[in-house]
């Protein structure tokens, strides 16, 4: 009987060990995804660069070049679309962190500008504690601290700062003025007769 070893070592490997809280696990270019939710589309995702960290401590998809997204209602209609020059989205958290010129518009055309956002997807909920604008009409508002659901509907700034409000030259009618007037003339044409 003859015993076999494999003796033969490669001598051309290197050792090497990673972090993987800096190197990610995957890079794609020129990314455009759609996304479904319980086998229903609900995003798509289009990105320059997205990188991977699935295994950190944290898992998160970095897109350091910049982040436009759209949601879709179950009818297939644009309900917001999201831009961001930087993003990030956590995932056990279901936490998305948008930063520097983040620009949100919901299907009724409001817009929102700010320099970071927050979206929490697992809550439903977008915030952020940073300087709002949002613009709807001829309304605008602006300020410190903002909260909303995720389809941008229901909202509230915390510290409201320098917004505008439609303004009409014209004051409205009066209703107890008229009122008033209509019993004079009333009064008027009853002592004539």
């Amino acid at each position: 009987m003859s015993l076999f070893s494999c003796k033969d070592k490669n001598e051309n490997l290197v050792a090497f060990a990673y972090d993987p809280e800096s190197v990610p696990t995957m890079i794609t270019t020129s990314a455009s995804q759609l996304i479904s939710d319980s086998g229903v589309t609900r995003y798509k995702l289009v990105a320059d660069l997205w990188l991977v960290y699935d295994k950190a401590k944290e898992p998160y998809s970095f897109f350091p070049q910049g982040l436009y997204l759209e949601r879709f209602t179950p009818d297939f209609e644009i309900e917001a679309t999201v831009e961001a020059d930087t993003a990030w989205y956590y995932t056990t958290k279901n936490l998305w962190k948008l930063k520097k010129n983040v620009h949100v518009e919901n299907m009724k055309g409001e817009q929102f500008d700010s320099e970071e956002l927050f979206w929490d997807e697992k809550n439903g909920k977008v915030f952020s504690e940073a300087y709002i604008e949002i613009k709807s009409g001829l309304t605008e508002l602006k300020g410190y601290g903002f909260e909303s659901n995720q389809s941008m509907t229901d909202y509230r700034i915390f510290r409201p700062h320098d917004g505008k409000l439609p303004f009409s030259e014209t004051a409205p009618a009066d209703s107890l003025q008229s009122d008033s007037l209509e019993v004079e003339e009333a009064d008027s044409l009853e002592r004539m007769n």
